[in-house]
């Protein structure tokens, strides 16, 4: 289907960036291929400046933000730069002056302002240039690989010139990023040859890497786009984790393979431009050196039975367990939360249907235009006792835009709100934008639990809550907001109206995210509740050797979420077919993944809808 990522046709540059979404695969595809380069014999220094970075899993050594030799790869060097504790020193030096000058408050709001993405992001940016802008590292190798690139938003701010003005110091917008730049005025120079360096198609190359899953393409058809918009137009594209072959006879194997075929049928138009490479599924972890050789040979290595056998029997309850907490406990907002991919619309839509069944009413609404809703069909009497709604996030973030433009077009000059209108691209905006739209239609539902798929950061919600607060005393406030959301902002921190379910998958990069999400909500004085491991191998019945081995790969995951992370957690199997919603509502009753679908397509009685009722549905979700 695709050429395999084989690095004597592609690495003909110095600077080889990886980017993607969260957990395809960035850093084990960039130690492989680092490994590789040095195999060859070529002088390699890998970087990591990804602040859930486990590059020192992989290659199974300490390291510190100096470059230090791999033992057994001759030519190896690698370092793992901190951007978290790069974005608190970054803090501490904007900050400092300010201490004790102005109110407690107002140095408060400062540092929330600090606190995002995009200052993480900012501040990994200027670890990596420090490299980059010093001859005696540049020269000493061959190639320097970095895991994980900055985004094109961010790089397109770094590019315009009131970035580097002091227009932060004097202007006040709507809430956003916008801040993070504030200190960074003398780097000018050293940010601009970095610039250069990034565009110099001679010089660096930017890998895409994806799953083979509608969501991940996704995200690398959108940082293909905003990359070659600012000038980095030499990239590839690596497809990682594609199942080569599956047994018909496994349920689970054929579903997955269907599936990832499916999305590289669908792949967006834009990526199919770019040069594309796959590395295969593999069974095995891929950490340790001589397991990163085995994965660019395409190796893919069942399990040993010994492996197998030995693994600990893991028993956690199903989704019902979830679903009767919040029914007994009387939750009246739920939210689903978690990086995208994990199915946190699939848990939403769960969870809502379940407390129907429980006999609530229930209004279920998410940001998913593609939900799938064949619950909503099980029976008529239901569609009573349930509402659904659709936010378009494009939509909400453009009148958001617009409002906040209105506010300052008249007062300042066109460079400035280039900036800010570049600024307003962060994701914070998003998260702000569609949240406004969130607490709106929680006001309307006051007799109803309310089922939210998808909610702001801890981070967003203190950006709020400082407006709110303390709008009157701040020299850059955020905004006006609405009283909708600050009815809100009250009933997130009540645990006995208000639950948070973090939904994650048994791999190393989602758990990671979904910890310092976690981390995030407790600054904001929410503590998630629940977590949902969900699409999990281990506890599905495949007999598939390579999807049996990642099923082997997942239970130290699933421990570390069981005993270290989560107050309360249970588990969710890989489905096989298209019957989601209902299998998951029947797996605490079934004693197999097959018996319960059977289940619940036996509980689906042939009736028909109300016609008002579908039409509508049909309207918000086309593919239910």
């Amino acid at each position: 289907m695709f050429q395999s990522f084989d690095t004597k046709m592609i690495v003909n540059t110095k600077f080889l960036f990886f980017t993607g979404k969260g957990g395809v695969g960035k850093t084990s595809t960039a130690c492989a291929t680092a490994v590789t380069l040095a195999d060859e014999g070529k002088k390699v220094l890998l970087v990591s400046t990804d602040p859930a970075s486990n590059l020192q899993d992989v290659l199974e050594v300490g390291l510190t933000n100096t470059p230090m030799a791999i033992q057994n790869v001759p030519n190896l060097y690698a370092c793992n730069l901190d951007p978290e504790e790069a974005a608190r020193a970054y803090r501490d030096k904007i900050i400092g002056p300010y201490r004790g000058k102005l109110p407690d408050a107002v140095v408060a709001n400062m540092e929330e302002q600090l606190s995002g993405a995009c200052t993480i992001e900012i501040a990994a940016f200027d670890e990596f240039t420090n490299l980059l802008a010093d001859p005696s590292v540049v020269e000493a190798y061959e190639h320097i690989i970095f895991d994980t690139a900055p985004t094109g938003h961010t790089l397109r701010l770094l590019q315009l010139p009131t970035a580097w003005s002091g227009f932060l110091e004097e202007n006040t917008h709507g809430a956003s990023c916008l801040g993070p730049l504030s200190g960074l005025s003398e780097k000018k120079q050293i940010y601009s040859i970095t610039m250069d360096a990034l565009s110099d198609s001679i010089k660096t190359t930017m890998i895409l890497v994806s799953r083979p899953d509608e969501s991940s393409l996704l995200e690398a058809n959108r940082a293909s786009k905003e990359l070659k918009e600012i000038g980095i137009t030499n990239q590839a594209l690596i497809i990682n984790g594609l199942l080569k072959s599956y047994m018909p006879e496994d349920k689970i194997s054929s579903s997955f393979y269907g599936r990832q075929r499916k999305a590289i049928k669908q792949m967006p138009e834009d990526l199919k431009q770019i040069v594309r490479y796959s590395l295969p599924f593999v069974s095995y972890s891929l950490t340790g050196i001589q397991n990163l050789r085995y994965l660019f040979k395409q190796y893919t290595m069942p399990p040993k039975q010994s492996e197998v056998n030995g693994q600990p029997i893991i028993s956690l309850p199903s989704l019902n367990k979830v679903i009767e907490d919040f029914s007994n406990n009387n939750t009246r907002v739920i939210f689903t939360m978690g990086k995208g991919g994990v199915g946190k619309t699939t848990m939403a839509s769960a969870i809502a249907v379940g407390l129907v069944e429980k006999g609530h009413k229930v209004h279920l609404t998410t940001t998913d235009p593609a939900a799938h809703l064949e619950f909503v069909f099980q029976n008529s009497e239901l569609n009573d006792k349930l509402s659904i709604s659709r936010i378009n996030p494009v939509e909400e973030v453009e009148a958001y835009k617009a409002e906040v433009l209105s506010k300052v077009s008249a007062e300042l000059d066109d460079e400035a709100i280039a900036y800010i209108q570049e600024d307003l691209n962060s994701p914070c905006t998003e998260e702000i934008a569609v949240f406004r739209a969130f607490a709106e239609v929680v006001a309307r539902s006051q007799n109803e639990i309310v089922v939210i798929d998808t909610a702001p950061t801890g981070h967003t919600l203190l950006l709020l809550d400082a407006a709110q607060s303390y709008h009157k005393e701040l020299a850059r406030s955020t905004g006006e907001i609405p009283e909708s959301v600050k009815m809100l902002l009250p009933r997130l921190r009540n645990p006995k109206e208000t639950s948070v379910v973090i939904v994650t998958l048994a791999e190393a990069t989602p758990v990671l995210e979904a910890s310092r999400l976690q981390d995030d909500l407790k600054r904001a004085e929410i503590t998630p509740k629940w977590w949902i491991i969900n699409q999990s191998l281990y506890a599905t019945e495949t007999k598939d050797p390579i999807l049996k081995g990642k099923a082997v790969a997942e239970v130290g995951w699933i421990q570390k979420i069981t005993t270290e992370l989560a107050e309360k957690s249970a588990i969710v199997p890989l489905m096989s077919g298209t019957v989601a919603v209902g299998t998951l509502l029947s797996l605490g009753k079934a004693k197999t993944l097959g018996e319960a679908e059977e289940m619940a397509k036996a509980a689906r009685p042939k009736v028909n809808v109300k016609p008002q009722m579908k039409e509508a549905l049909q309207r918000i979700f086309p593919n239910a």
